[in-house]
């Protein structure tokens, strides 16, 4: 029998919504109302970026230093399943429950607001607490909001991170560690990213274009999205992982997919099925023209062309570290019953200009549904710089 880890509540705040009604009503109809052009981003230019839903209100005074937008957004995430922590916390015990999330750029935005004031003035804001932009900062703050005493740490390995965490979660789990874990990951806003990736020539002036001939770079979004998984029955289950390093180059993909496809193949084998088990591939999709078409390789060799895929940043952006938490929850609404009864997949958006080189793929359009059965898996791809690769599975419990 295989020990799957119930996936038994989520929290999320993206570009496409606040909350998992907000979000799957967009998810599903294919929204892109998240988008803004800002100018505050990158000198003298503007640039396309996906902004979080809804209000992101500030944090309790006894949270003052770790009051950034980043570990905001993730409260925002945590308050959706209070009731959830709440009761796994008296099940468990506070020293019973771990905290693994992911981020890339954790409260930098404040860094780089509170530099600046120095740079005026020579003094630093007095509410800057360099605590908000550590990149541990993001667990340790959930753990002291949430009153938690067990292990806490955050994982920081680009865009792969917010999916790391959950094999990372699932480990501490079977060591007996702890009891139940608290995964995700959050990444917001700053200046840091857009110009680092401008700068490489990476950043598109329209909505991402994934896999289309004429796709010119991503957009850079922002997003948290959070979990709890425990060893108690539930709907919803995390299946599998597989995790590879390709070593190949610090920003460029493995141009053959290698170490994609092989993650593809051990989360697969991980999770106990075969490629024609799986109802959906979130694709990791960043509309770059080489991870498309190294992406759409990989893809390619293990699941043909009858698989339905799509990309979804082209609804969100890339929210960087906090991506392979936010499309996990994509695949969490995409397989509930209760917040998407149509069994609706998320519409790949493009404009079906096909491109020659990349092998073919079954892209979804909107209003496609995956068939009615007992148990349905689906998998969801994030790969970073320096070639980290991590495919996870979720899926359906046997009924």
């Amino acid at each position: 029998m295989n020990d799957y880890l119930s996936v038994s509540a989520m929290g999320l705040i993206t570009p496409i919504g606040n909350g998992k009604a907000e979000t799957a009503g967009n998810l599903f109809k294919g929204c892109q109302s998240g988008f803004r052009s800002r100018d505050d981003l990158i000198p003298k230019r503007k640039v396309l970026v996906g902004e979080a839903m809804g209000e992101i209100p500030g944090l309790p005074a006894e949270f003052a230093k770790w009051d950034c937008r980043n570990n905001r957004m993730m409260a925002v995430a945590l308050e959706q399943i209070r009731p959830h922590l709440e009761r796994a916390i008296a099940r468990y015990g506070n020293s019973r429950i771990g905290v693994i999330l992911g981020t890339s750029t954790s409260g930098i935005a404040e860094g780089e607001a509170a530099f600046a004031q120095r740079v005026k003035t020579g003094e630093w804001p007095q509410a800057f607490d360099y605590a908000q932009q550590e990149a541990g900062g993001l667990s340790e703050f959930v753990k002291a909001f949430l009153g938690l005493a067990g292990p806490a740490y955050t994982i920081a390995t680009a865009c792969s991170s917010s999916a790391k965490v959950f094999g990372a979660a699932r480990r501490l789990i079977r060591l007996g560690l702890v009891d139940a874990a608290i995964v995700g990951g959050a990444d917001s806003l700053c200046r840091m990213t857009p110009s680092g990736f401008t700068a490489l020539g990476a950043v598109s002036a329209k909505p991402a274009n994934p896999f289309s001939r004429n796709r010119d770079g991503i957009t850079i979004g922002e997003a948290a999205a959070v979990f709890l998984l425990e060893k108690e029955p539930g709907e919803i289950v995390f299946m599998g992982i597989g995790e590879t390093s390709d070593a190949h180059h610090i920003s460029a993909p493995e141009p053959e997919g290698t170490g994609a496809e092989s993650a593809m193949r051990a989360a697969l084998r991980d999770a106990g099925c075969g490629a024609g088990d799986i109802a959906y591939v979130n694709l990791h999709g960043t509309a770059t023209p080489l991870n498309d078409v190294m992406e759409g390789r990989a893809v390619h060799q293990i699941f043909g062309a009858d698989t339905p895929c799509s990309s979804t940043k082209a609804m969100t952006g890339h929210t960087l570290g906090a991506a392979g938490a936010c499309e996990a929850a994509f695949l969490w609404l995409t397989l509930s019953q209760h917040h998407n009864p149509g069994r609706l997949l998320p519409p790949h958006l493009w404009d079906e200009a096909q491109d020659g080189g990349i092998a073919p793929l079954r892209l979804t359009g909107p209003g496609e549904s995956f068939p009615a059965q007992k148990t349905v898996a689906m998998l969801s791809n994030s790969f970073a710089f320096g070639g980290s690769n991590v495919a996870l599975v979720l899926g359906t419990a046997a009924s």
